[in-house]
């Protein structure tokens, strides 16, 4: 079995994150047969799609609720996961058994920094010269790789 279980449905109440409210959360690794879907759907074209995270976040979501780490966001990463024979995700868990009574799951997160690319990326000016972009070639050379010959 490649889950602990498959579910169709939410059994948590709504969390109300967003995509912000999800960065703030550090992924880690987990055990494939440790999580619960709250998919029953697989599209094929989906799973099969290499750039299907192009427009999304790279980690998928889980949800501790009651003590069961359910996976809201990322079922055909997971799968494709299993077919490579990987028993581990990277995914960004909510923990709603640590959300104090009376208080949102955003407000829970407000003290998590975000990590902005501005912040992780230095200026270009401050960095070091082996850091520079690669030129573009001149008009109608292509790219070269150092020590190959193009065939003439």
């Amino acid at each position: 079995m490649i889950f602990r279980g498959v579910r169709d449905g939410k059994p948590y109440p709504d969390h109300g994150l967003t995509h912000r409210d999800w960065a703030k959360i550090p992924p880690r690794q987990f055990r494939l047969d440790e999580l619960t879907t709250v998919t029953t759907v697989l599209a094929l074209d989906r799973l099969l799609s290499e750039d299907s995270t192009f427009y999304g976040d790279l980690f998928a979501h889980a949800v501790r609720w009651h003590g069961e780490i359910y996976l809201e966001d990322g079922l055909h990463r997971a799968v494709r996961s299993a077919l490579r024979n990987r028993n581990v995700i990277h995914a960004r868990m909510l923990d709603l058994d640590a959300v104090a009574p009376g208080q949102t799951a955003s407000e829970s997160l407000a003290d998590l920094p975000i990590a902005r690319p501005a912040e992780l990326t230095p200026p270009i000016d401050q960095r070091p010269e082996s850091s520079a972009p690669p030129r573009r070639p001149a008009a109608g050379r292509g790219w070269s790789v150092p020590g190959s010959r193009r065939p003439r």
